[in-house]
């Protein structure tokens, strides 16, 4: 038997793969999709969120790509997930995600195709949009001056393209690599992560998403939550499924704040909510699971084979 059985449960409540149908939609994440939304409807440029590692901006991400009517925006989704990408790699991903068919290798032809597709979009009566997943692994000025360079793209009434960064607080540096480009955000948001009382609601959500009857942890369980993992969504999900299954392990029917202290101090969180192991903090670039209710929409991971083989 395992713990989902023990407890009634249809599926896991906690895992940290982006399962759409989870998403819980917090006063936090419902302001930042807010702002975010107008910065797109607007055609600002260039927009920012900000958040510390497992706060919820690639569920964000995904959930504002889900968010944009295909009949008003071109839009996609593109996740960084290595810092010795090119200029050329990224403008022929760029191009190639808002619909280019054949990016040129050449960078002045590239450009034209790129310029002559946002053109298109822009007659269409439609915004391109593109969403930049990990940000903060754009770590050079090069990089940052194609971006500028993009944004000078427009038409008397609006720009032609508008981006919206998602990273780490490290974006923020990345972007004084290019001070012009600094100076064209035009939005910039910073993720709050949960309080106690939200981290109690984004438990209840997920326990009743995943079939539970009944609420699984007590007061104590849920304040000692909300301390060791500062609100961090992924971290609470971390903590949260660990402890049912010691739970389950124990014959508990309901999780107590010794049996969630006794996973904190197995996971060996910190104030920070990171173990203090050689290394640990560090962020671990991985390949999620992409899932997108509108299969037309273009969601893209870096092409890791392209990068190995020279980022060409």
């Amino acid at each position: 038997m395992r713990y989902l059985e023990y407890y009634e449960l249809t599926q896991e409540p906690f895992s940290n793969a982006p399962v759409s149908r989870f998403y819980y939609n917090s006063a936090q994440h419902q302001q930042a999709l807010t702002r975010l939304m107008y910065a797109v409807e607007s055609m600002k440029g260039l927009a920012l969120l900000v958040g510390r590692i497992g706060a919820g901006k690639t569920t964000l991400a995904r959930r504002m790509l889900d968010s944009m009517p295909e009949s008003e925006y071109e839009a996609a989704l593109l996740v960084i997930v290595h810092s010795g990408i090119t200029a050329n790699w990224l403008l022929k991903r760029i191009a190639s995600q808002l619909g280019v068919a054949n990016p040129h290798s050449e960078k002045l032809a590239l450009l034209s195709q790129l310029y002559h597709r946002l053109i298109q979009v822009y007659e269409s009566g439609k915004k391109a949009v593109l969403l930049i997943d990990e940000a903060q692994m754009l770590q050079s000025r090069e990089l940052m001056e194609e971006f500028r360079g993009l944004l000078n793209l427009e038409v008397p009434e609006r720009k032609l393209i508008t981006f919206v960064f998602f990273g780490l607080p490290d974006i923020e540096e990345n972007l004084k690599l290019d001070p012009p480009l600094a100076q064209r955000v035009a939005l910039r948001h910073y993720l709050d992560t949960f309080d106690r009382g939200a981290t109690m609601a984004y438990v209840k959500h997920r326990l009743r998403l995943a079939g539970a009857r009944r609420m699984l942890f007590d007061d104590g369980a849920i304040d000692l939550i909300a301390l060791s993992t500062q609100g961090v969504p992924r971290l609470i999900n971390t903590v949260c499924d660990n402890a049912l299954l010691e739970g389950f392990l124990a014959r508990k029917l309901v999780v107590d704040a010794a049996l969630v202290e006794r996973v904190v101090k197995n996971l060996r969180l910190d104030a920070d909510g990171f173990s203090d192991e050689p290394g640990a903090g560090r962020q671990v670039i991985s390949v999620p699971a992409i899932g997108v209710a509108r299969p037309r929409r273009r969601v893209a991971l870096s092409d890791i084979d392209a990068m190995l083989a020279g980022l060409k």
